[in-house]
């Protein structure tokens, strides 16, 4: 059996007739048909503007403004200083080592390194950035910069 347009119905109990006002005191809804007495509502005509609220201080007017913009997909670095990189005990710095022993969130993409601090013993640093001061302290120490 095949179903065309002239068979569809709406699901049951889904549709209702529309109530008829203004039809006499025994309708139910004679009279002043819903409306109330006196009034904006009760005048013929009547369209409030949108977001309207009888008075009130509409919603739209009482939510703060939103300042400035927000970058999508912005890329998340981890920074460190060079103070902190001997306390990390690693021979290689990058950010999938910092990721191994959990010390970089799993988002981040690269690293940065800042040059607060001191470094004494030698290592190799792969970051996506590194100040001047950090290269310097890193290489006077006898480490290795790699930009990555």
């Amino acid at each position: 059996m095949t179903i065309t347009l002239e068979d569809l119905r709406p699901a049951e109990g889904s549709t209702h007739k529309t109530k008829r006002v203004g039809r006499g005191r025994s309708s139910g809804r004679g009279k002043t048909s819903c409306r109330g007495h006196n009034g904006e509502g009760q005048r013929s005509g009547r369209s409030s503007k949108r977001g309207f609220e009888g008075g009130q201080m509409p919603g739209y007017r009482q939510m703060p403004k939103l300042k400035g913009f927000k970058i999508v997909n912005q890329l998340q670095y981890e920074e460190i200083n060079v103070g902190r990189l001997a306390a990390l005990g690693l021979k290689e710095v990058s950010i999938e080592a910092l990721k191994e022993i959990r010390k970089a969130h799993p988002s981040t993409v690269g690293l940065r390194v800042l040059g607060n601090g001191e470094v004494k013993e030698a290592m190799i640093v792969k970051a996506s950035y590194v100040t001047p001061s950090a290269k310097e302290k890193i290489e006077a120490a006898g480490g290795k910069v790699e930009l990555v």
